[in-house]
């Protein structure tokens, strides 16, 4: 009996402990038990597998701390990162990186619409600057998207009461009703005939990453101890430095290919250029924790930057021959009226410059 007793005991010790966790895609929610030694890319890597997602390089696990947000680091157990411990403890999983060329280097269907998801919401929050007439043309694909092709008796005045479809900056810049908007985006959306839902969430991405506040992550800087407030701007092309009060045109950038190294010491950073005849630029942020966030961007997306200039890895030449043999098929057996999903979607052809109230 004293050793069936101190076998189950044995047992008991073995178990592992776990806490729960909710992560929101864009599109879905998901919770999960995990071990208490699992590190940040046990988790992730569960979330990619439970979605489906490959391309995983453009993407992390997002949770907000104090007054500012922070990515889960992979090499480190969860719960020894500044992680909110509540129960369930909530992760966004987003876009952290963002491709140069969206129709080159997204590749599987998910990613691309977990993107356009993403940068949808970036647009109708204004997050990102968009201009009425893109607005309107990027919310005729998602029309498309959602709705699949126009037919006139099925989609009838008023069908788009119910959809988020344009910033309200633009909304409050014409004086037009819900009606006349529906109405020009209508007439956009009839003439996307043919388009299946991730040609048109494509065509929207497209648009979108020519915004000069797409893919970008702001941080308030100076350019010394005491004054000079600035803004700093990472993004898939290198470093930015703007004026406070313009995040559209960088006074100054620094594109990767012409950076020698980023160095950090004390809450300053210095950009050292390649080409050493050019002046040295030192910048300061007061907060570590941002500072971090700066440095994990930077280190990130230069890896991507320098990794898009290498040949495809078999893997992502895998990827690439199936999602164009998944696409022939759907081409040769034609398309529904009707999408699959319900999600809106947004996107593009020509940017053609129509003032959405002229």
């Amino acid at each position: 009996m004293a050793d069936f007793t101190m076998s189950i005991l044995g047992l008991k010790k073995k178990q592992p402990k776990t806490f729960k966790v909710k992560v929101s895609t864009m599109d879905a929610e998901m919770e999960f038990s995990c071990e208490v030694k699992w590190k940040g890319k046990d988790l992730f890597d569960l979330v990619c597998r439970t979605i489906g997602l490959r391309e995983t390089w453009f993407f992390g696990l997002r949770y907000t701390v104090k007054d500012t947000y922070a990515w889960l680091k992979p090499d480190k157990q969860v719960l020894d990162q500044e992680v909110p411990k509540d129960s369930p403890i909530t992760f966004h999983f987003l876009a952290k990186f963002f491709p140069e060329k969206v129709e080159d280097e997204l590749v599987q269907e998910i990613t691309q619409h977990l993107f356009f998801l993403q940068v949808k919401k970036q647009i109708l929050d204004e997050e990102i600057f968009c201009s009425p007439e893109a607005s309107v043309l990027l919310a005729s694909y998602a029309v498309q998207a959602k709705y699949g092709d126009y037919d006139p008796n099925f989609h009838k005045p008023g069908f788009l009461a119910q959809d988020e479809l344009l910033p309200k900056r633009v909304l409050m810049q014409y004086q037009m009703t819900p009606d006349m908007w529906e109405e020009k985006i209508t007439a956009w959306y009839a003439e996307h005939r043919n388009i299946t839902r991730d040609e048109a969430e494509m065509e929207y991405l497209k648009i979108a990453q020519d915004l000069e506040m797409y893919g970008v992550s702001y941080f308030s800087i100076t350019q010394n101890k005491r004054d000079t407030e600035l803004l700093l701007g990472v993004d898939a092309q290198g470093l930015h430095i703007y004026s406070p009060n313009n995040k559209l045109s960088p006074n100054k950038s620094f594109p990767w290919s012409g950076i020698r190294n980023i160095s950090y010491s004390e809450k300053e950073f210095t950009i050292k250029p390649l080409d050493k005849k050019k002046e040295v630029f030192k910048f300061y942020s007061s907060q570590l924790r941002v500072n971090k966030l700066i440095l994990q961007l930077c280190i990130g997306n230069h890896d991507l930057f320098m990794r898009r200039r290498k040949v495809d890895s078999i893997e992502v030449q895998q990827m690439k021959t199936q999602a164009k043999e998944e696409k022939a098929r759907k081409k040769t057996g034609g398309h529904s009226p009707q999408n699959q999903r319900g999600e809106e979607t947004d996107g593009a052809e020509d940017e053609r410059s129509r003032i959405p109230g002229g």
